[in-house]
């Protein structure tokens, strides 16, 4: 089954990816938006919806809600649920659509959606594969401008 969706616990992943907002915590609105920037990225690479679940009610009143699409979905948990609910809930409906991956480092978590049959990374692997893949679509891209760029120069508009 293809994967039709990827479940990220964003501060799980938050985390475990200091480099994403140096020096700024872990429940800031800038480490949120960096995050969320690296994983726009990452989606528009795979092509896999993207759905990260944020703890809590966000942001403090009045601090702008980062924009959500279909493709990449920024959700918070309500007063009283968490984001691992969120997750839970959602990977269960979604399975008969095919896999879906969820991203945590919280073991009882995973261990809940691989009792169901969903797939689970560890933030570390996530972030390696993340990255993995923004570097290849960068060198990738490089060489196609390369490419055009001589085409261009010798006139094979």
């Amino acid at each position: 089954m293809p994967l039709v969706r990827i479940l990220v616990d964003g501060y799980s992943l938050l985390h475990r990816w200091p480099e994403l907002a140096p020096g700024r915590p872990r429940h800031s609105a800038a480490a949120r938006e960096a995050l969320i920037a690296r994983l726009r990225q990452y989606r528009d690479a795979s092509h896999t919806p993207i759905s990260i679940i944020f703890d809590g009610q966000g942001a403090p009143p009045g601090t702008a809600r980062p924009v959500s699409t279909p493709d990449l979905e920024i959700l918070f948990s309500s007063a009283g649920r968490t984001a691992d609910d969120l997750i839970e809930r959602a990977a269960v409906r979604l399975k008969p659509y095919g896999d879906v991956l969820v991203v945590t480092d919280d073991l009882a978590e995973q261990d809940t959606v691989s009792a169901f049959g969903g797939l689970v990374s560890s933030c570390r692997i996530f972030i390696a594969q993340v990255e993995d893949l923004l570097r290849e679509s960068g060198e990738d891209l490089q060489r196609w401008n390369r490419r055009e760029r001589e085409r261009f120069r010798s006139g094979q508009r």
